[in-house]
């Protein structure tokens, strides 16, 4: 198996489970998050674009950030990093 399919595969259990989430406990609590997009859709857009740990990691700082002491607001999940194929020139300082 690549590994580019296994990191997916692996993606695909937080997803289901914060769909799971979002279909059956989140109608529940009722609208509460302070962040545009909401904590959930942040999650899912965050491990649909990013590795398991990196995607792990800016999610739960964006839960524990989403409480009544955080002002919130717009808060875009980053964009993948850019791979550079660009070996730096000898000798170039830039």
């Amino acid at each position: 198996m690549e590994p580019n399919v296994f990191w997916k595969a692996v993606n695909q259990v937080p997803i289901l489970l914060i769909k799971f989430y979002r279909s059956f406990i989140s109608p529940l609590l009722g609208p509460s998050c302070r962040f545009q997009p909401t904590c959930s859709s942040y999650a899912l857009e965050a491990f649909r674009t990013h590795n398991f740990f990196y995607a792990s990691w800016i999610s739960i700082w964006r839960v524990l950030r989403c409480n009544p002491f955080t002002k919130g607001g717009y808060d875009p999940v980053p964009p993948p990093r850019k791979k550079s194929n660009d070996k730096p020139v000898k000798g170039y300082n830039g």
